[in-house]
Order: C-alpha cells, then structure tokens, then sequence
C-alpha cells in the first residue's frame, strides 16, 4: 500500500517525503477531530466497577 502511494505521488523524492508528510499529518488531525470525538461515548473508559467506600 506504501509503496503504491510512493509511486502515484509527483515530483521528486523531496516532494514526495514533503507530501507524504502532510498526508500524515491530515490523517492525524482528522483521527483526532472528529474520528475519536465521535467514538469516545462508545468506548468503556468510564464505567469503573470499583466504589470510594
């Protein structure tokens, strides 16, 4: 998958680690935009079984 990304990207091997960088940091903004904000109230983080006594 990486290496077909590679090749379909232009320009140079600078452009291209310059664009693969921006790819991965549009991906993690998205993830924590709105991918993980959406799934958090699914997620069991908050349902402790142990009581303060």
């Amino acid at each position: 998958m990486y290496g077909w990304i590679w090749r379909h990207l232009p320009g140079n091997v600078w452009v291209r680690a310059l664009i693969s960088l921006l790819l991965v940091l549009a991906v993690i903004y998205v993830l924590f935009q709105y991918v993980f904000p959406w799934a958090e109230p699914l997620l069991p983080f908050n349902d402790v079984t142990v009581d303060n006594q």
